[in-house]
Parts: C-alpha cells; structure tokens; sequence
C-alpha cells in the first residue's frame, strides 16, 4: 500500500482525507505543520504528498521547497482555497505535481494521486536502468507481445559469442538493440565499438574497419587503428551492413573467420578478439539472393538474428513509449512534466510513425520545449503531419523498397520527387518516409538528377 502523508493544520480536512485515502488502499500518515511534516518525511518517505498551502509558521511554499531538498522527485499536490489559487500555481513553477481547491473532490483527488504516483514510479525506474538493466528491459524496448519476443531474443544471444545480425527499418531502435545484448554479455566490460558504413565513403570503408600504415594511400599521413583492433576483446557494431562494397566483403569474411586482420599496407597480421553485430535496413536475404551480399558472409554473420519491428507494428506500446520519452525529455529539459493530455495521445496514436520510435522520441522531446504548464497538448503536436500545399497527407506515400519491387526506374524517381515536395524538400523528413537510410537518398537524388530540384 502507497504512504500519501498529508501535511495540514485542519484535523478535520485530514481526518475526511485519512479516511478516503484508506478506502482506496492507501496508507496516509498524518502531520499538523510544515515541520513535523518534514520530520515525517526523512523517517517514512512516502510516495506522495498532499500539502496545504496556507498554514501557520512554515506555510506550503516554504515546507514545499524543504520537501524538495530532500527528495527533488517526490509529488507533491498542493491543497488550496480557490482564493490561493495563483499561490498554487507558484507552487507548480516551484516543482509542484498538482494543485486541488478545497474542498477536494474525491475523484480528482484519486486521480491526481494515481498520475503522480506513476509518473513517480516511471521516473525512479527510468533513472535506476543503468544498474538494472537485466530486469528492466521492457522500460526500455515497451511491454507488446512483439518487444518481449525480442526481449527475450535479446537475453537468449547476449549469453553466448554469436556474431548476430539485427534487422529493422530506420529508428526502430537497432543500435540500442547492439549495446543492451553488449551489456549484457560476458564482454561488458570491454570496449564497444560502432561504426555506420552508411555514412562513409566507399573508398574510406576498409581503412575504418582494418586501419591503414602511414603513407599506404593518398592522405595517410599517419598510421592508424580501425575499429577491428580498438573493439579488440570487445564487440564491434557494424550499422547499415548492406553498405558494405562486395569486393571488401571476402576482407571481413577472413578477418571474422581467421580472427586476423591486416591493415592497409602492412603485411604484419594483427589478432583480434571481436564479436560482430552488425544491423540493417533492407531485407539481406534477398541482397543475397541478388548477388549483392556474399552467401557465405551471410551465413557466418548470422549465426543469430533478430527482426525489430516498426512502432506501427506495437501500436500498444506507443502510449508507454511516449510516457517514457515524457520523463526523459522533462529531465533532461529541467521542466516538470504532468502528462499527455487525451486529444493529444490520440493524436499520437493515431500517426503511423514513418520514423519508428526515433521520431516518436523527437517529437516528444519538441513538445516538451513548447509545454508551458507540464501537460503536453494537441496544440502542442501540431508539427506531426507533413501536408503538401493542398492538404495532402503523407498517408500515400510509399517506402521505396516497395515501390522498387514493382515498378521501374521512372517510378521511383517520380516517388522520390513527389515526397521532397511533400516535405518541401526536407531530405531528412523525405528519408524517413521513404524508408531509406539518409546517404542512399543523397544517392538516388543525385543519379535520378533531382538535385536542381528542393534541396
């Protein structure tokens, strides 16, 4: 049962309050004034605290910014005569939960109470993760049938050294997916290591994974360690594998096979002890069917593999997620944030989320900017949809992966034309949408000749 301490010099508005609060399963602790509050508080820290505002010696204001010192996170609800009401809302900007006018309807009172408490909870699990991670694993990936599924994945494969290969679209979570099953491993200690082929030029991929001598190639004006020999006893996260060139492919096939690498340049082989997890964006079963990743690469990498699904895939665990991002976002933001009001949720349950939890993370993170009383709004998300100058929505735009599965050249280059128009030329927004990592756009832009087009 849940302490609530009530700090009131009314013993009748505290006897109505015990009595209530004992009803619904609560166990209220009792104190007349500020002081013997704060008593109370140090020795039963309670999981929530109703404080009238008005009371002799130290009133609400002062015994609220004690309680504050002493645990800055507790929730505190404010008890008020509607006369005190502005009072009470200096009472918020001080970091106040809530505020109720007397007397309290029991309903709202409940209400409050409940939120507080949850917020409260959700707050102390979330600032705890680091040294529970093991046993909080749904806080970070969601409670959905489908996220335990990888969970459990996730727990099965952190116990062995299989190379794993981690599938999902863009800003599903891939990376956090990497560094939980890293953690959880027997190499948790050691370094981890990630790189994004993605955003590397073709040319520069060998030496950022092998390393190269001083001199072995234009600009090499020094030696250098790639990630094989810095992630060494460690894991190395290979993001957007698919990227890799398919002639430096039979290069990581060796290295992972022989545990042995050679640096461009050099002749001198180096001993690693790495386990690989890479990740992707596209189907790479079907990259290997069409020749453009090796069978035998596949196979050695994919001693394990785990598929993320999209946020629209799990739509149960949306309002979770963005509770959790909530949290975050007001800590980190220094804000005290309440909830996600009713219009406001169905509007974020409602969107389909091209970004995946990334976006969902983003756009929560941007409310919680604009918030100006601790509750985010409708009004407050209102940069959720993409519409073009005649109110189009997104909802017809398609990931091109599909489109280039059924349709020609032309077809992708006019989607990809329509959808910068769509976001006005946001490339980033346009990515998104297209499903496609952010460099492979750049690329069709510029073979398309789209360039002169918004950019």
């Amino acid at each position: 049962m849940k302490k609530i301490l009530i700090i009131d010099d009314d013993e009748l508005v505290r006897h109505v309050t015990r009595t209530i609060l004992a009803k619904h399963e609560y166990t209220p602790i009792e104190a007349q004034d500020g002081m013997e509050g704060i008593a109370i508080f140090k020795k039963e820290p309670p999981s929530a605290v109703l404080l009238d505002l008005k009371m002799p010696g130290m009133d609400g204001i002062q015994t609220l910014a004690e309680l504050k010192k002493i645990d800055s996170d507790i929730p505190i609800i404010m008890v008020t005569a509607f006369a005190d009401i502005p009072t009470a809302v200096q009472a918020i900007k001080m970091g106040a939960y809530d505020f109720l006018t007397k007397p309290p309807a029991i309903d709202a009172l409940l209400i409050s109470l409940t939120r507080a408490i949850e917020n409260y909870e959700l707050h102390k699990a979330l600032t705890s993760l680091d040294t529970t991670l093991e046993t909080s694993l749904e806080w970070v990936f969601g409670k959905s049938a489908a996220m335990k599924n990888v969970i459990r994945q996730i727990r099965q494969v952190s116990k062995s050294d299989f190379s794993v290969i981690i599938q999902g679209d863009t800003g599903t979570g891939k990376s956090v997916v990497a560094q939980t099953i890293h953690n959880l491993s027997r190499r948790a200690e050691k370094p981890f290591q990630s790189v994004d082929v993605g955003v590397i030029h073709e040319n520069l991929i060998e030496s950022e994974l092998f390393g190269h001598e001083k001199g072995s190639f234009t600009g090499a004006d020094r030696k250098r360690s790639g990630f094989f020999e810095t992630a060494n006893t460690g894991t190395l996260f290979i993001d957007e594998l698919e990227n890799i060139p398919l002639q430096l492919q039979s290069k990581l096939l060796r290295a992972v096979e022989e545990k042995r690498i050679y640096s461009i340049g050099s002749t001198k082989a180096i001993d690693v002890d790495v386990r690989i997890i890479a990740a992707t964006n596209t189907d790479i079963k079907e990259a290997v069917r069409n020749k453009k990743f090796r069978e035998d690469l596949f196979f050695r990498l994919s001693e394990f593999m785990i598929t993320v699904p999209r946020l629209n895939e799990r739509a149960e665990d949306i309002p979770f997620m963005a509770m959790k991002f909530l949290t975050k976002a007001g800590i980190e933001l220094n804000k005290q944030m309440r909830e996600i009001d009713s219009k406001a949720m169905e509007l974020i349950q409602g969107y389909p989320w091209p970004g995946n939890v990334r976006e969902l993370r983003n756009v929560i993170r941007r409310a919680v900017l604009l918030s100006n009383d601790g509750i985010i709004k409708a009004s407050d998300l209102e940069f959720l949809s993409i519409e073009t100058p005649g109110g189009t929505q997104t909802d017809d735009l398609l990931p091109l992966k599909k489109i280039a599965a059924s349709a020609t050249r032309d077809a992708e280059r006019s989607a990809i034309k329509r959808t910068l128009a769509v976001t006005k030329g946001n490339k980033t927004k346009a990515a998104t949408i297209l499903q496609v990592d952010y460099k492979t756009l750049l690329t069709k832009i510029k073979d398309y000749g789209l360039g002169a087009d918004r950019s």
